[in-house]
């Protein structure tokens, strides 16, 4: 099995990688891409509703719960203290796609986009110190580089850039 092609988009808090990162899966998808999704958090989350069944399961201390419904499935892998899992662990657990998106992960030595908005948290530009961002995507002019700068909205563009990056061919039927 081939290894999937990967991009991200790295920025600090409030930069734009969210919206950018589902600006950019709704494009890819409308040209016929399977795309999947790897987002990194910083923080104990939980998307299981407290009193539902599935969370009753965890609680009680399963190791994994998987719900399935005509419509998805997911499955929730406690830690319960064991390390968070290398970038390369989750990557391997993806089904087939043509694209993952990373959003997060920005230590990763992958591609990626930087998105900058003059509202993040921090400003202090990323693409210096890291050789593997070969774009920048902002709100905002950017000067002092000689990588590609996109505007943060011109998904379009964007697209089109990661695609050549990747080697994105044909879309699967």
């Amino acid at each position: 099995m081939t290894a999937p092609k990967i991009f991200g988009i790295a920025g600090w808090k409030n930069s734009g990688k969210t919206g950018l990162a589902v600006r950019l899966v709704t494009e890819f998808t409308r040209r016929g891409y399977r795309i999947s999704t790897i987002k990194h958090a910083h923080h104990d989350f939980d998307i299981d509703k407290v009193g539902a069944d599935s969370y009753r399961h965890r609680e009680a201390g399963a190791h994994e719960v998987t719900i399935v419904s005509g419509t998805r499935y997911a499955i929730m892998h406690e830690l319960r203290g064991a390390p968070e899992p290398a970038f390369e662990e989750i990557l391997a657990r993806l089904a087939p796609c043509d694209l993952v998106l990373i959003e997060g992960y920005k230590r990763e030595p992958i591609p990626k986009i930087e998105a900058r908005r003059l509202e993040a948290a921090n400003r202090q530009p990323l693409a210096p110190s890291d050789p593997h961002i070969c774009a920048i995507a902002a709100d905002h002019a950017v000067a002092d580089t000689a990588l590609p700068v996109f505007d943060l909205d011109d998904t379009g563009a964007i697209a089109d850039f990661i695609a050549a990056i990747v080697g994105l061919g044909q879309a699967s039927p």
